[in-house]
């Protein structure tokens, strides 16, 4: 008697993030049900029409619209940015960013300047081997 192990399976909340979509915008089949890894991996794969349409048009989570802005997550917050945005409200801030866009990118730009700089002393200081 050979025992199957149980397929791992993740919340509908976790592979909403890992696919970078917002979950209330999914279909409700999605977001009521856990996902098993090999349909996760499918839907990686070969997407289906409602997944491919979220990750163009949106409404996308925080972690993408701050990615497509080139901000940080802090500095959503600080603009009071708190409700998901779509690509075309997105695309409208890229074209003409207002001031508080504008001073974000500026700050996010020197958090990673810094954060390079940071690393690249580390690696100056650890030995060679």
């Amino acid at each position: 008697m050979t025992i199957e192990p149980s397929p791992q399976a993740m919340k509908s909340a976790t592979a909403a993030k890992k696919l970078g979509i917002h979950l209330p915008a999914a279909p409700a089949e999605f977001q009521e049900s856990a996902i098993i890894r090999e349909d996760f991996k499918v839907l990686q794969e070969n997407p289906p029409a409602w997944l491919e349409e979220l990750r163009r048009n949106g409404p996308h989570p925080r972690q993408v619209v701050a990615q497509k802005l080139n901000i940080s997550i802090g500095g959503l917050n600080r603009s009071d940015i708190t409700e998901p945005l779509t690509t075309a409200e997105i695309t409208a801030l890229l074209q003409a960013p207002p001031a508080w866009l504008v001073e974000e990118r500026a700050v996010h730009a020197k958090a990673r300047a810094e954060a390079k700089l940071a690393k690249e002393r580390e690696a100056a200081r650890r030995p060679k081997s």
